[in-house]
């Protein structure tokens, strides 16, 4: 509970004390032994000022500043109304109830705020910046690109960067929901916002710290707020006119009918009232339709709800750019993915050796060999894949054809490794492999030695994370990438998508999109996820962009409205179920707040219901909804 929460409950303990004190001098009769009725009045005022000064101070500062019709001058005009005709406990025990409302108002927000400012909290004080072997403590902002940094244990990482030296556990929880530390070595990628574990990291730093991770995430939550759900601004919206409409009604409640039945006096038509109580009974009831119509149970509960939302999504580790975004994944219909990064980890691996004329290890050994020198990723995976130690003085004069493959000696032995392209220039007769990814044929003394075959490894959850996906409802799953047919389809088989085009530039993947949302209804929406640069429009054109929050490219992580910062696909189902909840919530909050409005604000205007409904129907309320919005904190 924060200082001025705690000021709030003395206020509200103090003049609960001095109320209930006198409450209990009038059901004794203590009251009757005072000189005048005003005495009691003054004795009132001092509870009254203790607990609704400050909602007095701002009515008068918001007329003062032209911003009239707001709850502070309703409560205002209904206690000095109140206040008018005699009944002193109960203005005070209306502005008191008000207060409480306001207090859980202030704590559930707070609440709300904790998971998102425990992301504002990973932004880093200071980067040790190492020059000449000296170590100088600097701002982050100051740290140039290619810079070395020391990264101590315990410590928060400054700047994006990879790791020359050390190696160490990193707490990601902050950014990605992730408890389990991760391992970070030399040449291992390391983003800011995390903190380092038991061991010194040399790191050098790949961004500037207004590109870093850091920034950019510490940018998107302090611009969530800004953007709002269709429901929080018909809210808005509806207050504005609200509150003018009902001030209006009251003023009109309190004149109209005593004026009525004095001229039904005049006329001989009523039998004669005192006027005082004429005008008193219908102020009273001015007053007490006042309080009940006090919008605050919707002004608060709303975008309490979707900020619970936003809140309890950024626990699993996935940004939402605003409630807007949180209610257009709730209706979500038809989701869409990019391939490599998003359904695919983009790293190459040798998935079958296929030999003719030698062994399996032979194929592997002279296919490492003759791709010794390449630093292609698919080299890359053959090395890996045979995984000895390569003696390059047994290779000689290679040559790289450009778009066929590699020329070269081994042991004396001429070696062609290529695609079939290069296969038919050399006429050498081979088998035509149709197997998915990418495949390196191998001719030796010009005979076909076999084939070896690197496909892409599906990413680990993508196939849970699609079953998700129907299981929730989703109707169309679809993959756009712009690779071969075999490679495409044998990922969509596997993971059992719905849909998968390919062989697709980024300009023919807006195309598809396009298609796509002319075909999802007005009620239903389309996701795109992806993390390339060449995603960044199409996460644009989508009615929801998802990006990959971790390995994305900034120009995705910009264009996106969700990011998700451990790339979990898993995660986005649980996004969804928490938008339909929250979306829930907040109907809920909607449809009780106003049937119990309407219902007491008759039975206010026809002198049933007092202003101790009232006070249920204002504050009651409004704290009903506020403890019905917590929930979604609770959501995960």
């Amino acid at each position: 509970m924060t200082k001025k929460q705690k000021q709030m409950l003395m206020r509200i303990i103090i003049s609960f004390v001095m109320l209930a004190a006198i409450m209990l001098s009038e059901h004794t009769g203590v009251t009757e032994l005072f000189p005048s009725r005003l005495l009691l009045g003054v004795i009132c005022l001092i509870p009254y000022v203790i607990i609704g000064y400050d909602i007095v101070y701002k009515a008068f500062r918001n007329i003062k500043n032209g911003q009239i019709f707001d709850e502070n001058f309703l409560m205002m005009i209904a206690t000095f109304g109140a206040i008018g005709v005699g009944d002193y406990s109960e203005a005070v025990a209306v502005m008191l109830f008000y207060q409480v409302g306001e207090l859980f108002q202030g704590y559930a927000v707070g609440k709300s705020r904790e998971s998102i400012s425990a992301m504002m909290d990973i932004c880093p004080e200071y980067a040790n910046l190492e020059e000449d072997g000296v170590l100088t403590q600097v701002d982050p902002d100051d740290v140039e690109v290619g810079s070395i940094i020391v990264i101590k244990p315990g410590e928060r990482i400054p700047l994006d960067g990879v790791v020359v030296e050390g190696e160490s556990m990193i707490d990601t929880a902050a950014l990605t929901g992730e408890s389990v530390p991760r391992r970070i070595s030399v040449g291992d990628t390391i983003i800011s916002g995390c903190v380092n574990g038991s061991a010194t990291l040399k790191v050098r730093t790949t961004k500037e710290f207004d590109d870093s991770t850091v920034a950019r995430i510490l940018e998107l939550v302090e611009n969530a707020s800004s953007k709002k759900a269709k429901v929080e601004n018909f809210i808005t919206r509806f207050a504005k006119r609200y509150t003018p409409i009902v001030t209006l009604a009251a003023v009109i409640l309190a004149i109209v009918p005593p004026l009525w039945q004095m001229a039904m006096i005049g006329m001989g038509r009523m039998e004669p009232v005192a006027i005082g109580n004429l005008w008193g009974e219908w102020i009273y009831r001015a007053c007490t339709f006042l309080v009940i119509s006090c919008p605050c149970a919707l002004v608060i509960s709303v975008p309490l709800g979707f900020f619970g939302g936003i809140g309890a999504a950024s626990k699993l580790g996935v940004l939402v750019k605003g409630s807007n975004f949180l209610e257009a994944v709730s209706k979500l219909d038809t989701i869409v993915f990019d391939k490599t990064g998003t359904l695919t980890k983009g790293e190459f691996a040798v998935s079958r050796v296929e030999p003719v004329s030698m062994d399996a290890d032979a194929l592997l050994e002279i296919a490492a060999l003759g791709e010794g020198y390449s630093t292609h990723p698919i080299a890359e995976s053959i090395r890996t894949a045979y995984g000895k130690s390569l003696d390059m003085e047994r290779v000689a004069n290679t040559e790289e054809i450009s778009g066929h493959g590699i020329h070269t000696w081994i042991d004396g032995k001429e070696v062609y490794l290529g695609n079939g392209k290069l296969m038919d220039s050399l006429s050498v007769f081979y088998e035509k492999n149709t197997s998915a990814g990418t495949v390196v044929y191998a001719a030796v003394e010009g005979a076909f030695a076999g084939t070896i075959v690197i496909s892409d490894t599906i990413k680990e959850g993508a196939k849970e994370a699609l079953r998700d996906m129907k299981r929730i409802g989703v109707r169309k799953t679809v993959m756009l990438t712009g690779d071969r047919k075999e490679a495409a389809e044998a990922v969509a088989t596997e993971l059992g998508l719905d849909q998968v085009c390919y062989e697709l530039l980024p300009a023919d993947k807006v195309g598809k999109v396009e298609m796509m949302l002319n075909a999802c209804g007005k009620d239903k929406t389309l996701a795109f996820v992806g993390d390339g640069i060449n995603d960044a429009p199409v996460l644009t054109r989508a009615d929801i962009g998802i990006a990959m929050g971790s390995m994305g490219s900034d120009a995705a992580i910009e264009a996106a409205d969700i990011v998700l910062m451990d790339d979990d696909v898993r995660k986005i189902a649980k996004v969804v179920k928490i938008a339909r909840k929250t979306l829930a919530i907040v109907k809920q909050n909607i449809v009780f707040a106003l049937f119990v409005k309407v219902l007491i604000l008759v039975l206010g205007a026809l002198g049933i219901a007092n202003m101790w409904a009232a006070v249920f129907a204002d504050v009651g309320v409004a704290v009903l909804a506020i403890l019905n919005s917590m929930r979604t904190l609770k959501m995960s």
